[in-house]
């Protein structure tokens, strides 16, 4: 199973649109894997988490056939998460889709009530749209997928999705705050493989809406004494903001030897 990590940057990308920080501009000059795209992930070739406004940029990078794609899971209907617009670019004469594969998607209520604004027919476009609250249970294809509840932000509905295959099992924890205790209840009983963690606070130390390091180590902590991970999970932290202050290399010097991975755009994880 290969999870490819196509962005891994917060709403303003890095370095981010105008900024003339300290850090856009290191970022700037070292390039490599201190530019960072908005976040998204895609398991395999039919699963996607998020659709932000760099999907193409993602398809032409990674070479992506995005036709293949049949379950999409939206967090959040915030911007850098969510650009619905392209999902017009599903008709003729904008795609010739080669057997009218549908797509999947799955969201809170507002996610998909802000879908149908663009989407006058479902059907012409191939999509099925669903609506998910926290706690369901859906099954798509190979994996059965549980929505979670975030500690992100108080006026919309955030999700977090729990994929379970006969094998292996993934948490996408990102957007969110450390955990909300209804959330940890939920995830007790199983024992993760790969788990996805925010850290877009970096060096700050905040933890509500996001979580930055010191967030993650205690998230990672309390997975380890639950016995919700072990020895061979493997943590990987992403959506980083300039404002964390940090660049690959310093994340990557304070969170391996921590046992947790820095994603960069392009990473892939083997599971």
């Amino acid at each position: 199973m290969r999870v490819l990590f196509l962005g891994t940057g917060a709403a303003e990308g890095w370095p981010a649109l105008f900024c003339e920080c300290d850090a856009c501009v290191k970022a700037r000059v070292l390039g490599g894997r201190n530019v960072r795209s908005r976040s998204s992930i895609q398991i395999d070739d039919e699963y996607k988490v998020d659709w932000p406004p760099d999907t193409y940029l993602h398809l032409v990078r990674y070479d992506l056939d995005l036709a293949k794609v049949r379950y999409l899971f939206i967090t959040h209907n915030h911007y850098d998460h969510f650009h619905p617009d392209d999902f017009t670019m599903r008709r003729q004469p904008f795609a010739h889709m080669k057997d009218g594969r549908e797509l999947h998607v799955y969201g809170s209520r507002d996610t998909i009530d802000q879908i149908l604004k663009f989407v006058e027919d479902q059907s012409k476009l191939g999509l099925k749209l669903h609506r998910i609250e926290p706690f369901d249970t859906v099954d798509a294809g190979v994996f059965k997928v549980t929505a979670l509840l975030a500690d992100h932000a108080a006026d919309r509905v955030c999700l977090l999705y729990l994929f379970e295959s006969r094998s292996k099992t993934i948490l996408y924890g990102h957007d969110s705050g450390f955990f909300p205790e209804e959330t940890w209840t939920r995830i007790n009983d199983y024992r993760l493989d790969l788990v996805i963690l925010d850290c877009t606070n970096g060096a700050l130390p905040y933890m509500r809406y996001h979580m930055g390091l010191g967030g993650v180590l205690k998230t990672r902590e309390r997975m380890l004494s639950r016995d919700i991970a072990d020895k061979d999970t493997i943590f990987v932290a992403t959506h980083f903001s300039h404002n964390g202050l940090l660049m690959y290399d310093e994340l990557v010097s304070k969170l391996l030897p921590e046992g947790v991975e820095t994603a960069y755009d392009g990473l892939t994880i083997e599971i």
